[in-house]
């Protein structure tokens, strides 16, 4: 028998859930590549392995389709609070899922036993360049100007929301080239841990449009952590209120920096199919 997964999505961005209490996963990283080809496997922005928790009732691991790990997902979390909870895994609307970037508190919409968004605590941001990290200076990384390995230069704002994150903010984020901009600014050597690549535009102070290069998956249809991320870059230079709505290509989240000083995401999860990786 074969490897039993489920897509589910995040406004497009996908991933496929496997139980490891069902499913023997020997090789993460390895499976991760394969699974999720476009061309040559399921097709997904990588894989998440729902597992029993150490201090909590659940943990997540993240691999991306290029294999590495990552920290944390935002759409991923919302995915994740579905899957358990439709699948009778927990019967509460309200817990807490372990990543590797710490402890995320999830809080469930429910209509007829089916989550219809998800709110989750994506814990308080980080801005000090050491913490994004980025080689440098102390301080802020704002609207720092950095040059390309082709003698282009753009501003980028930093932050970490348990992962990290780049901001470039431009006049049109869905015209901006993601395959030629975004691998140069991910594997800049300012990163030693490579980054996240976000491109925002701001409509106003309540709403702003954003395209995210994935650091380990490339272009994704969308980010709950890239939107937290270009949210709180956006607040710290100004441009937009606590509460902004991130339009992403296939519908919105609600990010709010809330006055407990911690970052809430706020959208839905999709449920595609569910099938069997031959293994």
């Amino acid at each position: 028998m074969g490897i039993v997964f489920t897509k589910l999505h995040g406004l497009g961005n996908d991933y496929h859930f496997i139980d490891t209490e069902k499913n023997t996963v020997a090789d993460p990283p390895e499976l991760s590549r394969r699974m999720s080809h476009r061309h040559l496997g399921a097709g997904a922005d990588g894989i998440i392995l729902v597992m029993p928790g150490e201090a909590h009732e659940f943990k997540m691991r993240i691999f991306n389709a290029d294999g590495s790990e990552a920290e944390t997902c935002g759409n991923g979390i919302r995915c994740f609070a579905k899957y358990v909870y439709e699948r009778g895994m927990t019967d509460k609307t309200e817990f807490t899922i372990e990543t590797l970037a710490g402890p995320n508190r999830v809080t469930l919409t429910t209509e007829n036993g089916k989550v219809i968004t998800v709110r989750s605590n994506m814990g308080q941001p980080k801005f000090e360049r050491a913490e994004i990290p980025m080689i440098g200076d102390a301080g802020r990384v704002m609207e720092e100007p950095i040059t390309l390995d082709d003698s282009r230069v753009f501003n980028i704002t930093c932050a970490n929301i348990g992962n990290p994150h780049a901001v470039v903010f431009v006049d049109d984020a869905t015209k901006i080239s993601l395959t030629d901009i975004g691998p140069r600014i991910e594997n800049h050597p300012s990163f030693p841990k490579r980054t996240n690549v976000e491109f925002v535009n701001v409509i106003d102070r309540d709403n702003m449009v954003m395209r995210i290069w994935e650091r380990g998956s490339g272009i994704t249809m969308a980010s709950g952590s890239g939107s937290c991320g270009s949210a709180l870059a956006a607040m710290i230079t100004g441009r937009v209120n606590r509460r902004v709505n991130v339009h992403l290509v296939y519908g919105a989240l609600a990010i709010e920096w809330a006055e407990d000083g911690c970052v809430y995401q706020e959208g839905p999860a999709t449920e595609a199919y569910t099938g069997e990786w031959p293994e």
